[in-house]
């Protein structure tokens, strides 16, 4: 679960799991955030399942978890949010 200062990922404009990074209220260090956004490239829809073609690099769009806003009576998990960071990663199933 995560708190107001942890970090969530998620692929830009596609379907996938997000991944959150928890900071214990501390900065987030640039190998976790790098290491964040690889996961969730990998668990996108353009990441490494041997049935998709692997990507390159895929986007991934990155804000804490307090700048996110649930939709009312939309699908479990959709989120929206405005004020964001963006990072181009090779996705990486393993760290």
């Amino acid at each position: 679960l995560a708190e107001g200062n942890d970090w969530w990922f998620h692929a830009k404009n596609m379907p996938g799991s997000h991944v959150i990074a928890k900071t214990g209220n501390r900065e987030l260090p640039d190998k976790t955030c790098l290491e964040a956004a690889a996961l969730a490239a990998y668990y996108s829809r353009a990441g490494g399942d041997e049935k998709k073609n692997l990507s390159e690099k895929i986007e991934v769009d990155y804000v804490q978890r307090k700048a996110l806003k649930r939709v009312p009576k939309a699908a479990p998990g959709y989120v929206i949010y405005h004020t964001n960071y963006s990072i181009t990663v090779e996705p990486k199933g393993e760290i």
